[in-house]
């Protein structure tokens, strides 16, 4: 389980990583030589779509994404297992959903390309695909996680599985 973690968030620093070198270095390019990397803005669009759906999958393990816990906060520990398995259950559901659209999405797009270097966008779409697979496959994991294992501090360090 560790090395799809530690896949999968290396595979999300990465697209951010090219993100951050495509745009720095079409800056770099534009300024000192008066031209443009082709495609650089679709392809930090696109490269973007990929990181986060490859984040969405990292912060639905790790339960580390943007929550309002106004109420989770004044229960006891019981009653925050249950409202972290009701959570983590809808944003299953949700993934399901999102994978299986992005998914027809894919099968979609035909030979569709970018505008300068024609690349073709089902790769693209295809790897962004893959992450909310991912997605799902971790928000699982934890789901069960979270159902077997009622002792874990579920909001301490957000390990659960480790």
């Amino acid at each position: 389980m560790k090395r799809i973690l530690v896949l999968t968030e290396a595979l999300a620093a990465l697209f951010l990583l090219l993100i951050a070198l495509l745009t720095a270095g079409n800056v770099v390019m534009r300024d000192l030589f008066s031209v443009q990397i082709p495609d650089w803005f679709d392809g930090s669009k696109l490269l973007q779509g990929i990181a986060l759906f490859w984040g969405f999958a990292v912060a639905t393990y790790h339960g580390s994404h943007i929550c309002v816990d106004i109420l989770w906060e004044h229960v006891n520990s019981e009653r925050q297992r249950l409202i972290d398995l009701i959570a983590t259950t809808i944003t299953l559901v949700f993934l399901l959903a999102m994978t299986w659209m992005v998914w027809v999405k894919v099968a979609s797009v035909g030979s569709q390309t970018t505008s300068d270097l024609q690349l073709r966008l089902d790769y693209f779409y295809a790897l962004a695909a893959v992450g909310t697979s991912v997605a799902v496959v971790l928000a699982a994991v934890r789901l069960v996680n979270l159902w077997h294992k009622p002792s874990i501090a579920i909001r301490s360090g957000n390990q659960l599985g480790s």
